[in-house]
């Protein structure tokens, strides 16, 4: 059975599991880990937890050891380090007339690599300022280019309700806010007003979004025409804290506000019955015209071919008779 514990290397950043091995860890503790990139210095977040075998996850890697004297040494020269390439990437970009914002470098807790971190409106041609950088401090260097977001989370500051913000405190990942969010919670939809640091939607928005969105489902919605005890009326607005409907009555247009289980949807009278239609006496349809039998033949012999139609019959059902050219009917 496996031990698996939670470290955390930035205040606010995720949370990642690792292979507790053999130590006994509380919450808190300083640890040194093994990463993708060397060991780093990190925080226990979360207390370690026993795993199965069958649901213990694969290729988890392990703690190296508790920090020690050494490694709280090693992290005060880290972040040492860390001010020295901020103020020397910022001084070269400032020369080089860069269109980019530095704001954050991280090294490695060996000292093996430097990231930069930028923002910029496009794509930046950096390729000089890495060379510098290279020559001067003699490890590997990245420069890495995030969203505002990113910039807001990693600089940390004050939101608008004078705590710091949620994304540089304990978020560890985005969820996506829109305006149907503040429109639902009734918020004023001033950008101002609803924007955080990063110049984008607060992520705090998205906390009480659906609990708005359940009970808003039992509130009649804003413009319909309702029954209240004082007559029938439009509802114009919400009031969820207080589970109230105002409502626009239609007697005396005043405003008035009602609970919600007081406000009905409105009763649609029920039309008349219409009165049964006399039946109409039904018209006999005609029988239409067809051809006789001797227009039938008449028709048969000219498709045919045939040259003139046979002569027509008469009432007696003989065919009349024609006299010779020349001679006279005596």
């Amino acid at each position: 059975m496996a031990r698996i514990v939670g470290v955390r290397f930035k205040p606010a950043g995720k949370t990642y599991d690792f292979d507790a091995g053999v130590f006994v860890l509380a919450l808190g503790d300083r640890v040194v880990v093994e990463t993708e990139q060397g060991l780093g210095y990190g925080v226990v977040a979360r207390p370690p937890r026993a795993f199965e075998e069958e649901s213990e996850p694969k290729a988890l890697k392990k703690i190296f050891r508790k920090a020690t004297e050494e490694d709280f040494e090693q992290e005060r020269k880290i972040g040492e380090l860390e001010a020295e390439a901020h103020e020397f990437c910022k001084a070269t970009i400032l020369k080089l007339a860069l269109p980019m914002n530095l704001f954050s470098v991280e090294s490695t807790f060996d000292a093996s690599r430097l990231t930069f971190f930028f923002t910029a409106e496009g794509r930046v041609d950096f390729r000089e300022l890495v060379k510098i950088l290279v020559r001067r401090f003699r490890v590997r260097v990245e420069l890495r280019q995030i969203g505002v977001r990113g910039q807001a989370r990693m600089c940390g500051g004050l939101g608008r309700c004078g705590r710091e913000t949620c994304c540089a405190s304990f978020l560890s990942n985005f969820a996506p806010v829109s305006v149907k969010m503040a429109k639902v919670q009734n918020l004023s939809l001033n950008p101002t007003k609803i924007s955080g640091l990063c110049g984008r939607l607060m992520c705090c928005l998205t906390y009480e979004y659906e609990t708005y969105r359940e009970i808003s489902s039992r509130f009649p919605k804003p413009g319909k025409m309702v029954d209240t005890p004082e007559g029938k009326g439009k509802v114009l607005r919400h009031n969820v804290m207080k589970n109230r409907v105002a409502v626009r009555l239609a007697s005396t247009g005043n405003e008035a506000e009602f609970p919600v289980e007081d406000v009905k949807p409105e009763s649609s009278p029920q039309p008349a019955p219409e009165p049964a239609a006399a039946k109409r006496p039904e018209k006999r349809k005609k029988p239409r015209r067809g051809r006789g039998e001797g227009d039938n033949r008449a028709v048969q012999a000219r498709e045919s071919g045939g040259g003139e139609a046979p002569p027509e019959e008469d009432a007696a059902g003989d065919a009349p008779y024609f006299f010779p050219e020349g001679t006279d009917e005596t």
